[in-house]
């Protein structure tokens, strides 16, 4: 399996490099950096579009050689222009090209420093990838053999999270890293102020805090049952008054890993954010694993298969 990066002609892709080394070290996976730049258009009199042609490669092989001064040398990367008509097109088609687990993209330039931030080609694939994509927080940054050490899932105890959790754990059993299942709560200021008004939510957030807690044990157990489990499973809910805050209300540590699963109403094929998991994925401090239900169920087939065979 492979890696696809996608980096941006602009050279300014830091972050996604750091990101997919950081992934490609702990999977043990090649990665194909691509910059992709528009298609060759129709035959024409013009000379200005074989120029526009000419300038956009160069950018792009320039941008290229940027990616390589940045790729540790530990990390089996090949890097390529790819012609499309789009740039979600065109690293759809490498990674099918090249059976791809994953696609590895940055955060827009206008987003939040530290934060992920869903760009024009982000958001596009994010609703047409049938495979994982991973985000990097603008500014990502790892260290020399850095590897992910913790992978956290998303969870709030819904049914159809079960593969995703499960896929989760698969992925960290298999990489060393410990697993965390973390639910998120966003208490909605009441439009009242009186004691009565107040008091009124707090059977309702400990009647859900009550659930989840037992959903989490449910899926821990189910988690348990796999061939490979990781060394250490634990479970939190961050609380806030914005999704920004009950994240911060979780501890993150380096070499965090946040995945979350598709929205149930999404073709279950490919990957699609629901409004709640894009919020999250927003606030995310951590780079982020987006995973359609198809792809989890793979993940977790694919486990149990390769403990069969050995």
């Amino acid at each position: 399996m492979t890696l696809v990066v996608g980096y941006a002609a602009d050279g300014r892709s830091a972050a996604t490099i750091h990101l997919a080394a950081l992934l490609a070290r702990s999977l043990h996976e090649p990665v194909v950096v691509a910059a992709v730049v528009p298609a060759a258009p129709l035959p024409s009199m013009a000379r200005v579009d074989e120029e526009y042609r000419e300038y956009t490669r160069a950018e792009a092989e320039h941008a290229l050689a940027q990616a390589r001064k940045v790729m540790p040398d530990d990390i089996d990367a090949t890097y390529v222009v790819q012609e499309a008509r789009s740039s979600s097109s065109g690293l759809l088609a490498l990674a099918e090209k090249h059976d791809a687990s994953l696609i590895v993209l940055g955060s827009s330039s206008a987003g939040v420093f530290g934060h992920v931030a869903l760009g024009s080609v982000t958001s596009r694939l994010l609703y047409s990838s049938p495979i994982p994509v991973a985000l990097a927080p603008r500014g990502f940054r790892i260290r020399a053999g850095d590897v992910v050490t913790r992978v956290t899932a998303a969870y709030d105890g819904s049914a159809h999270q079960d593969e995703l959790v499960l896929a989760a754990a698969a992925v960290a059993a298999s990489v060393g890293a410990s697993l965390r299942l973390s639910a998120f709560a966003v208490r909605v200021p009441a439009a009242y102020t009186t004691r009565l008004g107040t008091e009124g939510d707090a059977p309702i957030e400990a009647e859900w805090t009550a659930a989840v807690e037992r959903e989490t044990a449910a899926a821990l157990k189910r988690v348990a049952a796999l061939p490979e489990v990781p060394d250490t499973v634990e479970s939190v809910i961050g609380y806030g008054r914005t999704w920004a805050e009950a994240l911060d209300d979780v501890e993150w540590l380096p070499n965090d890993v946040l995945t979350i699963g598709s929205s149930s109403a999404g073709p279950i094929a490919r990957v699609f954010l629901g409004s709640r998991a894009a919020k999250i994925v927003r606030h995310s401090p951590v780079p982020v694993v987006v995973v359609p239900r198809s792809a989890a169920e793979r993940i977790v087939d694919e486990a149990e298969r390769e403990v069969v065979a050995d």
